[in-house]
């Protein structure tokens, strides 16, 4: 068996958007259990709609989600004069024609066609006419078979039978020279050796208009497979009525990229019921078979669960480098570049099971930069009262003596001084958490301490104590 090569082949007219981003993970993931080649193209003969910054987002989005390619980006524009030549070839095999039918015939036609009920295919006019140098403007267009049938044996949908009879005649050369998409694609899959093109299940009806194209240009025709699309809660097509749908605006939503592959493989594959998996995992258990023949709900309400798992097992170190941009734009640019990288991972251990993306970590870790602490008003005026203020100075007074934080030795202190003092804990831990963070709610009180160092604790001490005894 020769090696699997597939292919990852996006136009860049728009954001990557996350069924894209399925449909690339779908490959990637075959490519590496084979140990195979993954190829990124670039489909950007759209002239009106290609953009630079389209491709730029491509690869960037590829990036961050850790789909590598093992070769390319190609792009199309840089392989016009290859397709015109293959387009060439079939016109002097007799299996293509000029066509110089005008656009305004064309749709004329195709609306008397479809008042007739009929099918609004391209009537094949021109392709016994056979014009060798027609004057003026001319699309070339390839002869289709017109009879039996185009069978595709398909990875996921099975055994998929097309009559011929009702395929037209589609241009495969503009009159501007441009090649349209079902033929460039053919030679790029061609060219490329392309073993296995498994895209959308929009692509299914172009597969029987691509297959003889193959078949006249004398190349092995690759196996297909066509994924079901991604539906919105309402089961139509996703769309940004439903939510973000660009790739990277999850990333500045503060999803983890190994929360969205595990998210989106399971948009339709399963492996029993296992939930979560490890990227190698995937790649060992990845198999056609498992992938739903069915559309796939997307569930905004799962990625969220899915992002709060990955936030708690993932390497906290890990979590805190994706977390420094989010922590950047939140207007912390200064306290982030304070402290140390090891701090900060500190910092996510300490929040992690609080958060379910890293936006929301954001606010919980922000009370923690800086010296002082910026009080919740409302906090601040119920917890730190003069009645607190004495129990407050002694705590600060026994935390004092001693010479380096100890968890143990802290938190023994603490429960004397509520004992001695006759109190419930919560009526000393509440005011000490919102002197300590400025807010009624935190992790632990002693892992909140321990973060924050002695010296930073007992700063924020003396603040509370100084903020209850002028309330």
């Amino acid at each position: 068996m020769s090696q699997v090569r597939v292919r990852f082949a996006p136009s860049p007219t728009g954001f990557l958007h996350i069924g894209g981003v399925r449909t690339a993970l779908f490959n990637w993931l075959f490519a590496r259990q084979q140990k195979g080649v993954f190829v990124l193209r670039i489909e950007d003969t759209d002239q009106d709609r290609s953009t630079d910054e389209s491709i730029q987002a491509i690869l960037e989005g590829l990036k961050w989600v850790g789909l590598d390619w093992d070769e390319g980006p190609f792009r199309q524009t840089e392989r016009i004069d290859l397709y015109r030549s293959y387009a060439m070839q079939l016109l002097e095999k007799g299996q293509a024609y000029w066509c110089s039918c005008k656009a305004e015939e064309l749709e004329a036609r195709r609306k008397e066609a479809e008042a007739k009920g009929l099918s609004p295919k391209y009537d094949s006019r021109c392709r016994d006419r056979g014009q060798a140098n027609p004057a003026g403007d001319a699309a070339l267009r390839f002869k289709a078979p017109l009879e039996g049938e185009t069978v595709v044996d398909d990875l996921i949908k099975g055994k998929i039978v097309f009559d011929n009879s009702v395929q037209d005649d589609l241009i495969i050369l503009r009159s501007n020279g441009y090649p349209t998409y079902n033929f460039s694609v053919v030679v790029d899959d061609a060219l490329m050796n392309i073993t296995h093109v498994v895209r959308g299940d929009d692509h299914l009806t172009n597969t029987p208009r691509q297959i003889p194209i193959f078949q006249a240009l004398g190349f092995p025709v690759p196996q297909f497979g066509h994924l079901p699309m991604i539906l919105g809660s309402d089961k139509s097509r996703l769309s940004k009525r439903h939510g973000a749908t660009s790739i990277m605006a999850y990333k500045e939503m503060g999803y983890l990229p190994d929360a969205m592959v595990n998210y989106l493989v399971r948009l339709g594959w399963s492996c029993g019921d296992q939930e979560l998996f490890a990227r190698q995992e995937l790649i060992e258990k990845f198999s056609w078979k498992n992938v739903q023949t069915s559309p796939a709900v997307f569930n905004p309400e799962k990625l969220i669960w899915v992002n709060a798992e990955y936030i708690k097992i993932s390497q906290p170190d890990q979590v805190a480098q994706a977390l420094v941009p989010l922590l950047e734009a939140a207007g912390l640019t200064d306290e982030v570049r304070a402290v140390s990288p090891d701090w900060l991972a500190q910092l996510v251990v300490l929040v992690k099971e609080r958060a379910k993306t890293l936006v929301e970590m954001v606010e919980w870790v922000r009370p923690y930069f800086g010296q002082a602490v910026t009080f919740d008003e409302e906090a601040a005026k119920k917890f730190l009262t003069p009645a607190v203020a004495p129990v407050l100075g002694k705590l600060l007074v026994r935390f004092e003596s001693f010479p380096v934080f100890s968890k143990q030795q802290w938190e023994e202190a603490f429960k004397q001084l509520v004992e001695a003092e006759g109190l419930k804990m919560g009526q000393l831990a509440q005011p000490v958490r919102v002197a300590l963070t400025g807010r009624t709610a935190s992790p632990g009180l002693f892992e909140v301490m321990e973060v924050l160092g002695r010296d930073r604790t007992l700063f924020r001490l003396r603040q509370g104590l100084d903020r209850a005894s002028q309330a």
